[in-house]
This record gives C-alpha cells, structure tokens and sequence, in this order.
C-alpha cells in the first residue's frame, strides 16, 4: 500500500473542516484514517504549525563526510588493483611468471 504525503496547507484544512462538519465526515472526505487525524490534532495542539511540518531524519554532515571518503578510497583501492594486475600481466610476458621473487 502506497502512503499519500500531505502538505501542511492540507493538515491544517482538514483540521479546521473537522470542527465545522466532525471528524468521522471529514476524515472520510480526505479518505484519513481517523488514527491519523488524532495523530495531527494531537501535534498541532502540542506544537502548533510546527508540530505538523515534515521531518524526515536526515544524514548528518559528518556522515555524509564519511561516506564520501569511503567512496574516493574504495575507488583508489580498485585502481592500485588494477595497477597491480597490469604489473603482473606484463611480468608474465617478459618472464614467464607473475611472482617477481622468481626472477
């Protein structure tokens, strides 16, 4: 089941058009579940607009930091590699075998 995200305006309308024509009427309007009107009553009476306003939980900078250095050297990682699978190739070749201690 895909979830509907309100905007703001929509909670507060709602909100308001419930104490004009009661809530079961108006949650079934909007199609809300009447959990979820008492979920937004709840957290506008407590904290007013701000209570209803969307957060999602967002990466921190020090994360987002992290991440992004993982990134660069895992990168550096496949290309020294990559660079040592070359090495060998070309020692194969010239020498007959990969392993340099048997020169």
């Amino acid at each position: 089941m895909k979830y509907k995200k309100w905007e703001l305006s929509q909670k507060l309308e709602i909100l308001s058009e419930s104490e004009e024509f009661g809530i079961v009427e108006t949650c079934r309007k909007y199609g809300v579940s009447t959990g979820t009107f008492y979920s937004w009553k709840k957290k506008f009476e407590h904290k007013g607009e701000a209570g209803l306003k969307v957060n999602y939980e967002t990466k921190s900078k020090e994360l987002k930091e992290a991440e992004e250095e993982n990134r660069v050297l895992r990168k550096l990682l496949s290309d020294r590699e990559i660079e040592l699978e070359v090495q060998r190739e070309l020692l194969k070749k010239k020498f007959g075998t990969s392993d340099p201690r048997k020169i």
